[in-house]
This record gives structure tokens, sequence and C-alpha cells, in this order.
């Protein structure tokens, strides 16, 4: 079966593969600013977290589907789509894209335990039907060791991995030795919770095995 991924993340790419499937991968066209500011306009209030990433994750799928469906009416498979933010003391941060933002970040997050929220939102696409989506948010809390020194977050914010990610870190590479403690699905805090991802699918009427697709014979 065909897995279709509305992400140009490396990581959400990677944690696929990791769990033993092979993903096509398109780009969806969503400006996720305009998005959340004209729903936010309409309803008169701040998008919580949790509604935030599930409102991005379910358009980006959307829009992919849109497209496959538009140029690749055979496709029979599934679209999955994300969307992420870490909220730290009642502050949504996301990726801090600078040097003095991400030290400031992690010299007032160490010790201390955030949220990562993650939308999911799957589509089940078959040739001739309308497509049915299925969709969830997972959360994990993230503690973050109290005795990280001014020298390591130097050296860490140096080697430029946390300026490019929601909430100035991973757990999955360089960051993860500061991190104490994950409770919740730990592939949330990369970029997908693969449980919930399994649960979404088989909501649809698909096997998880049935993605498996990494190493088979074409």
């Amino acid at each position: 079966m065909r897995v279709c991924l509305a992400s140009t993340s490396p990581a959400r790419l990677m944690l696929l593969r990791q769990a033993g499937i092979e993903p096509e991968t398109r780009s969806p066209q969503v400006d996720e600013e305009a998005v959340v500011a004209a729903v936010e306009a309409a309803e008169g209030r701040t998008l919580p977290p949790e509604e935030h990433v599930l409102l991005l994750a379910r358009r980006k799928a959307a829009d992919v589907v849109s497209t496959i469906r538009r140029l690749d009416p055979g496709f029979d498979g599934v679209v999955v789509g994300g969307d992420s933010m870490f909220a730290f003391a009642g502050e949504v941060l996301g990726k801090p894209l600078t040097a003095e933002v991400a030290t400031e970040r992690w010299e007032r997050m160490r010790g201390g335990t955030g949220i990562l929220h993650s939308g999911h939102s799957v589509h089940r696409l078959v040739p001739g039907r309308e497509p049915r989506e299925a969709h969830a948010v997972a959360e994990a809390a993230v503690t973050f060791a109290d005795d990280v020194t001014a020298e390591e977050i130097s050296a860490y914010v140096a080697s430029g991995e946390p300026l490019q990610v929601a909430g100035a870190f991973t757990v999955d590479s360089l960051g993860g030795a500061f991190i104490t403690r994950v409770e919740g699905d730990p592939s949330t805090v990369v970029g997908m919770s693969l449980s919930t991802l399994r649960q979404l699918v088989r909501d649809l009427g698909v096997a998880w095995t049935d993605l498996w697709n990494r190493g088979a014979s074409s």
C-alpha cells in the first residue's frame, strides 16, 4: 500500500523509515500563519496548542490529498500530515532561528518540563471513492536536565541543531543527552506519534503492518 507524507520534514521522514515505511513525500502548499490567523479572527480567540497543531495537520494533509487526486487519481493508500508545537511555562515556543534566542530558551528551560503537542491527520484514498480522514493530537512531557552548563548550552547552540526545531531541542540527536525524561510516546517529540498513527490507520480500516515497505522488492 502506498504512503504519502504530506511534509518535507527530515525528522518525520526518518521516523517513518525507522518504523519500516518508505513514504512518498509532497510539500503542502499551506500558509500556516495565514490559516491560523483566519481561524482565530473568525472565532475571536487564540487557539490553544492542541487545536493549533491539529488545524495545521489537517490543512496540510488535505492540501496534499487534493493534489494527489488531481495528478495521481490511481493512488491507493494513505496520506499522513502532521504539525508540532512546544509549550513551556504557558508560552508556545517555535523555532528559535537565532543563536541568541536558542541560548535564552535553554537557560530558561533547564530543570523544567514542557509539553510537545503533535497533530496528526491521516486520509485513506481509494480510486473512485471519496477520501476518508481520521485525526488526533498526541502530547508528550519533556523534562530537561537541571545541571546543563553554560558551556554545554553554548556548544549545543553552536552546532546549529536547535535553531530550526520547535522548542530548540531534539530528543533523537545531540539534544537527547540533556533530556532526562519523556512522558508519553517518545516518537511524539521527534515529530509524530507512531502509536497514534497506528490507531488512526486502523480506524480507517488499514493494518499498520500493511504499510511496512522498507526493503520490499519493487
